[in-house]
């Protein structure tokens, strides 16, 4: 598969929330769960650094750690609509920023069990804050949905960008992971 085919299915997963971007949508889940993701520059940063991650990786992670994101993101979603709030919430989410941006800009190949165990984390975190801001009058389910559509998708773009460019691109890749980690630490300071 060609990027520009990648960029245009992208495209296409991405139509729904730019249809729906100008105000009177709030009160439907799926289209309010699908912009969450992509409205935050830290959940943006995230998300696409867990797939630029786990296409560095070899073997299991490759799969795992996209999987275990969006499935612990989901049970994070789940404690947030029930009212659980985590302490340091903010400062998880902007840690995760940093931390995965690190990991990119480092292309870090830890123990698949240790990759696993801090992508939870962070996923936990992100999906605590995509529940607690279900918006009035939606369904959690479809907002649910929504969130953990976009979240694979934002992880497939990172995925693709790393598996499809040239190896000579690495540098590149490399580079926004710097520049999401310096994002991290801008928020983590603010």
């Amino acid at each position: 598969m060609t990027l520009k085919r990648i960029l245009g299915a992208v495209a296409l997963l991405l139509t729904p929330a730019i249809a729906f971007a100008h105000p009177g949508h709030g009160d439907n889940g799926l289209i309010a769960g699908i912009s969450h993701p992509m409205g935050g520059l830290d959940h943006l940063l995230a998300m696409v650094a867990v797939g630029l991650w786990a296409a560095q990786q070899k073997g299991a992670a490759r799969w795992a750690l996209p999987c275990t994101f969006v499935g612990t993101m989901l049970i994070g979603g789940l404690l947030g609509f029930e009212g659980l709030n985590l302490p340091a919430l903010e400062g998880g989410i902007a840690a995760s920023v940093l931390a995965l941006g690190l990991a990119v800009a480092l292309a870090v190949r830890p123990p698949l069990s240790v990759a696993v165990a801090a992508t939870a984390l962070f996923a936990l975190f992100h999906g605590v804050a995509h529940g607690l801001e279900l918006p009035e009058m939606s369904s959690p389910w479809a907002y649910a949905a929504g969130f953990v559509a976009a979240t694979a998708a934002l992880h497939a773009v990172g995925y693709a960008l790393v598996r499809v460019l040239p190896q000579a691109a690495a540098p590149l890749v490399r580079l926004a992971g710097a520049a999401s980690a310096a994002t991290g630490v801008w928020l983590l300071a603010n």
